[in-house]
Formats: C-alpha cells, structure tokens, sequence
C-alpha cells in the first residue's frame, strides 16, 4: 500500500460493535436534549441579543437569531444523520474516520481538541466573573491577583484566576463519578436556567413599547446578516451532543431528537429574549456588557437582577459539563484508536466513565482558564467548531455512497439531499473564511502540532494500520 492510501486508510463500521465500547448506556432523549440546551444557552443569551441589537440588526435582533438557526439546523441535521447511522463515541471524529481516511480524521479530531478545550476555559474565565458579581451583592470579594488571569484588559498585577481554576475542577469531579449523575445535575440546572429566562420575559413583556420597535430594520439587510452571522455563535454547542452516541439508549430514535430538539428549544429561548428585550429598551441603549440587567434597570425591577446574575451562573455550570464532557469522549475515541495513548481510553469498571481522561482534560482546561485571558482564548473555540460542521455535512455526501454504511439501518436521513448537505458546507466555509487573521494564525500553529503528534506517534500506534501491516506480513 503507498504511503499516501496509508494516510487515507478508513475506520471500518461493524453494526455489532456498536454495544461493546466498553461505556454504559444510559441517556434517553430528555438526556440529550437536555444536554444540547445546556450546552448551547449559556450566558451568551443575556448578553448577545443586546449586542446583536445595539450593533448590526436593531429590533430585527430576533430575525437574526432565526437566520442562525436555520443556518444551524442545516448542520445539526448532518450531526443527526451520521449519529444515528454510527452511534459511537467521538462526533465528527468518528464521523470523518469513517468516510475520508485516518489522517483527516486525526486533523479533525485535533480541531475539536482545541475547540473543547478552550470553550472549557473561555466558559470559566466568564463564569468566575459572573460568580464574583453574585458574591459581590453579599459583600464577599477575592483579592484581584486570584479572580483574573495575566493580561487581562483592565487588571494590574493579575496572574491566576483561582475561581476559574477550582470551578473546572469540580465540574471534573461530578463527571467522574458517574454519567447518570451527570445528567440528572445538568437537567436540574437547564430547568433553573429555562425559568430564570422565562421569569425575565414574563416579567419584562408587559413592558414593551412598540415604539422600540420602529424603525426594525435600521442597518438594511446586510445589518441583519452580520447579526446573523454573531448570532450563529451562540447556537455552538449542540454538536457535544454527539460525542454522547455510544452511552445512548437506542441511538437511532434519541439522537436526532437530542440533536435537533436541543436547537430548537435553544432557538425559541434566543429568539424570544430579544424580541422583549428590544421592546423594552431602545436597541441602541443595548451595547452595554449586561443588556437584561440594564433592562431590568430600566424598568424598574432590580429584584429581578440578582436572580438573572443566577440564572447566568447555573446557564455557564451547564455549559462547562457538557463541553468538558464532550471532551473528554473524544479522547476516548481517538484513543481507542491507537491515535493516543491508551491511558486516554481507560474505563472505570465501576463508573463506566474515562475516569484519566477526564482528569487529564479537566486540569489542562483549569491551567489555561486561570493563566490565559479570555480574549485570547473565546476566538479558536469558532473554527475549530466550523471546520467539524463543514466536513459532518459534506462528509454526508459521502456517508450515502458508502457501500457498507448503506447497509446500516438509519433512522433519520437528512431532506433535499444532496442540496443541504453542500449548502451546509458552503455556508460553515463562508463563516470561516469571515474569522479574524489572529484566529487562522493560531488556528495554524495548533494544527501543525497537531501533525506533529500524528509522525511522531499516531501514525506509528494506529490499530487499523497495525491491522493492515499484520495482514501485509501473511500475505
């Protein structure tokens, strides 16, 4: 075999393996979707609706956020279709293994290495912030050189942001002790996250002036598509879902209801803040850093402002399970592989969870959010993210032709086939192609690593090329 089929070499798919990874089964379609909201609504929904309004789209905010979703869909439908055709740990990984070769598969692996991990970290740096604000209401404040990382805009002196450090820590030590715990602790608190922005809507909706709303388009068409563009960002996440297949009940039926159904809650939550939000206050009042507190100020309803501030701790814990979750998987996955070392694909037998794996990823994610500023870190989380969405959804055009993969039952296929699937992909291509240069320069660097780690030891330990080479030997 040359060299460059050997880079090229496919992960087979036997149907009867799909139940022996070794990890339990025990998310249903509540899991999931739960899951994909927790992931998806973070803080980022009591604050971009206000930027997005103030900036680029006006009161047409709510439009782009529907524009985002439908963007999004077309991506989540891929994800859907690929989970329920190969229900196994490691998403896009997975995914690309199977219809494009080893080695895009380890590039793309190593995208969503760095997208996991530095979503871990930018969610924390956030959620210390969120967490000092609250604590701040009763009186309690850390010295500065503990609660923001060196470089941080506006901190003298900082150096290691200790509430970003521990908060990654204990979000390790709930995933390690077992799944269902996991999820039971993560559905709780999406409820409480779903209620706070439920008690600000319905608090807030007998406030509007429709006079806000005029005029509702005040930056044209290409306002509302910038907006769209920002707001397509706040749906990142439900891609984690995903990585969840392999510990799913009956993954055919739960996946593309946790896929899709996740984005759908999430797009109505997102949709519905900024149109209040907007009737409340003047779009052009909203370019502040907490848009709902401001609102909530203006209106008069400060008692609603500590329970927000709340709501936006419990929407960032959420956040941090799900990805450092996610994360976690996907080193079980490419390790189990060959592609890392086996410490990665460890299983305990009591918890059926990657207990080292989780560990290892959860204290690299503390370091980098307690020493990394948030700026420097928020940007490389996007691209990793749109490189997995764009090769998931031309990777379908493949998944169809694919003569084995044909003869797996799938639930769920995606509609106007082949038309969504490339136009999904034109469309992640377009948003990448939009990213600053700082992110493709940073982008870059991670990736050469990444190639480095492959020639030095992945290409070597693969398990499908050890295969290969054992039946080169016989014959």
């Amino acid at each position: 075999m040359k060299a460059s089929q050997r880079l090229l070499v496919k992960k087979s798919v036997n149907p009867a393996n799909f139940n022996k990874g070794g990890l339990e089964k025990t998310l249903s379609a509540f899991s999931l979707t739960m899951m994909g909201v927790g992931a998806i609504v973070g803080s980022g929904i009591f604050i971009t609706p206000g930027i997005i309004a103030a900036k680029y789209a006006g009161p047409a905010a709510m439009l782009s956020f529907v524009i985002a979703a439908v963007v999004c869909s077309l991506a989540a439908l891929c994800y859907a279709e690929f989970s329920s055709t190969i229900p196994l740990a490691g998403s896009a990984y997975t995914y690309v293994y199977t219809v494009f070769g080893e080695f895009l598969a380890w590039i793309l692996g190593w995208s969503l290495i760095s997208e996991y991990l530095f979503a871990v970290s930018s969610v924390a740096v956030s959620w210390s912030s969120y967490f000092q604000n609250l604590m701040s209401g009763f009186g309690l404040k850390l010295p500065t050189f503990l609660t923001a990382a060196a470089g941080t805009a506006g901190v003298s002196g900082a150096g290691f942001n200790l509430i970003a450090f521990v908060v990654v820590l204990a979000v390790s030590l709930l995933l390690v002790g077992g799944l269902q715990e996991s999820t039971r602790v993560n559905s709780i608190m999406v409820i409480v996250k779903i209620l706070v922005i439920v008690l600000f809507i319905g608090v807030a909706i007998f406030l509007v002036k429709p006079a806000n709303y005029h005029p509702f388009m005040p930056h044209g068409v290409s306002g509302l598509v910038k907006g769209a563009s920002l707001a397509f960002y706040a749906y990142i996440g439900f891609d984690a879902v995903s990585t969840a297949s392999e510990e799913v009940k009956n993954p055919k039926r739960n996946m593309p209801i946790g896929i899709v159904g996740s984005l759908v809650v999430a797009s109505i939550l997102y949709v519905a803040m900024a149109a209040v939000l907007v009737g409340v206050v003047h779009y052009s009042k909203l370019n502040v850093g907490d848009p709902v507190a401001y609102a909530l100020a203006v209106i008069h309803q400060n008692w609603a402002a500590g329970i927000v501030s709340l709501g936006a701790v419990v929407g960032m814990t959420t956040v941090l399970i799900v990805m450092l979750y996610g994360g976690t998987r996907l080193l079980f996955a490419i390790s189990r592989d060959g592609l890392l070392p086996k410490v990665f694909r460890t299983v305990s037998p009591h918890t059926k969870v990657p207990v080292k794996s989780t560990w290892i990823f959860g204290i690299i994610a503390s370091v980098f959010a307690a020493v990394i500023p948030l700026d420097k870190i928020a940007e490389l989380v996007n691209i990793g993210t749109l490189f997995a969405f764009a090769m998931v959804s031309i990777g379908v055009v493949f998944l169809r032709r694919h003569e084995k993969l044909q003869q797996i039952n799938s639930s769920f296929k995606v509609p106007f086939y082949p038309v969504l699937p490339v136009v999904s992909f034109l469309a992640c291509v377009y948003l990448m192609l939009n990213l600053q240069a700082f992110t493709w320069h940073m982008f870059g660097i991670w990736l050469v690593i990444g190639i480095v780690i492959y020639f030095a030891y992945s290409y070597r330990h693969s398990r499908i090329r050890a295969g290969l080479r054992a039946k080169e030997s016989k014959s």
